[in-house]
């Protein structure tokens, strides 16, 4: 449980970092960063598998490039379901998207995963 909480408050931060820097990204609080951070676990959890899936083919044929576009939608979806989260534009929610995946694996290099 604890690793959780760990792991709800460093994509928080990270996406607080990601509306920093991104123009496009507006966070109107700290509980809409937190609230976020939960709705983009269950977002990557239920409905990622399932983009994937359905873009195999395209995935395949851009060689994966294609993912940056399902996490672009899958990041876009997660400022939908938020209040207080909004994401302007398609190339916010595509740059979003990879800036808070290094921000989150930045910030998780210094938490012991193992305790």
């Amino acid at each position: 449980m604890s690793q959780f909480i760990v792991t709800l408050i460093v994509t928080a931060i990270s996406m607080i970092v990601t509306a920093k820097v991104i123009p496009g990204i507006v966070i109107n609080s700290v509980q809409a960063s937190l609230i976020g951070a939960f709705v983009f676990g269950l977002v990557n959890a239920i409905v990622k598998p399932l983009l994937i899936l359905f873009t195999l083919p395209a995935t395949i044929l851009s060689l994966g490039l294609f993912l940056f576009v399902v996490n672009a939608l899958c990041f876009w979806l997660v400022a939908y379901f938020t209040p207080g989260f909004e994401v302007k534009g398609f190339f916010d929610a595509l740059f979003g998207s990879v800036l808070l995946s290094l921000v989150a694996g930045f910030l998780n290099q210094f938490f012991d995963k193992s305790a």
